[in-house]
């Protein structure tokens, strides 16, 4: 799940040479990968494991997906430390690419009550067991992409522009891995003592519970499914979580569990999270594009 960082103001000195040239490659990537969905779609939020974006799932194509992402906490009275996020809404998620062994999705969030509340995201890559039985999917995107704006004080930098790689395995009996390195945005990835806290890695790991089959007897979904995620570094995305899905249906799942963050001082020690996740009928979008431009 993009995070979401409470109001702070901090300022930091970032002139080391090699954060400037991992940031032109981080820079380059996310040109690339904006180029690659540089087409007519609707944006929304990434496919996500828990917290982060280390998933092998990717958007299929023409499938929209809508999400509402809150985190809480229970006690009182509200503090800077434990008041609620603002809630994640989640724009129609596609995938843009009508392939099956390349694939692709694009997106973006709605964070309410925000000053700048969007933010926008892409992913690409190939699903595992693509090109061979024991080949691992391997992704490449960006999240929590945004434009620096000029801040009043106490609003906090959302432009985290978070260039990441996947690399995930499934393993029978046991459930799903993923792994990947990341390098965001150093002057806003910052810790609560003013440090760029911009490069890390993430890793997630899930598994299914209660398999319902679909009418040729294949497995068409799991009612139950064990998700958590890790995400280094001291900044406004580091943190862990964990939880269970349940599955309404193939297309309708609610997801709760708590998340508990590396930087106390920037988004307190943890907050409960609920987020409801649905996917609508699949859409063509070459049909759909032609109807419009015909009326």
């Amino acid at each position: 799940m993009a995070g979401f960082i409470r109001s702070r103001s901090i300022s930091i000195r970032a002139d080391h040479r090699w954060l400037k040239t991992l940031d032109k490659c981080r820079t380059l990537v996310a040109v690339v990968l904006v180029s690659l969905c540089a087409t007519p779609i609707a944006f929304a939020t990434p496919s996500t494991t828990f917290w982060t974006p280390m998933v092998e799932d990717i958007q299929p194509y023409g499938v929209l997906h809508l999400g509402i992402d809150n985190y809480f906490r229970l006690s009182t009275p509200v503090t800077n430390t434990n008041a609620a996020f603002p809630t994640d809404f989640t724009a129609p998620t596609i995938g843009f690419l009508p392939f099956k062994r390349f694939q692709g999705e694009v997106g973006a969030d709605y964070f309410g009550s925000t000053p700048h509340p969007w933010l926008f995201n892409t992913k690409v890559g190939v699903p595992e067991g693509s090109f061979s039985k024991y080949q691992p999917a391997l992704e490449i995107g960006i999240y929590d992409l945004g434009k620096q704006f000029n801040l009043n004080p106490g609003e906090s930098r959302l432009d985290f522009d978070v260039v990441y790689g996947v690399v995930g395995k499934t393993f029978p009996k046991v459930g799903r891995v993923t792994a990947g390195p990341y390098i965001g945005n150093h002057a806003a990835m910052i810790s609560s003592s003013g440090k760029s806290e911009n490069v890390g890695f993430m890793t997630a790991f899930d598994h299914s519970f209660f398999p319902v089959s679909g009418k040729d007897g294949s497995v068409e979904y799991s009612k139950v499914v064990f998700a958590a995620d890790y995400q280094s570094g001291k900044n406004a995305l580091g943190a862990a979580g964990g939880g269970l899905y349940y599955y309404f249906t193939s297309d309708i799942s609610l997801l709760v569990g708590p998340t508990f963050f590396n930087d106390k001082d920037l988004n307190g020690s943890w907050r409960l999270s609920t987020q409801l996740d649905i996917n609508l009928p699949k859409l063509n979008p070459r049909k759909l594009f032609a109807k419009l431009r015909s009326r």
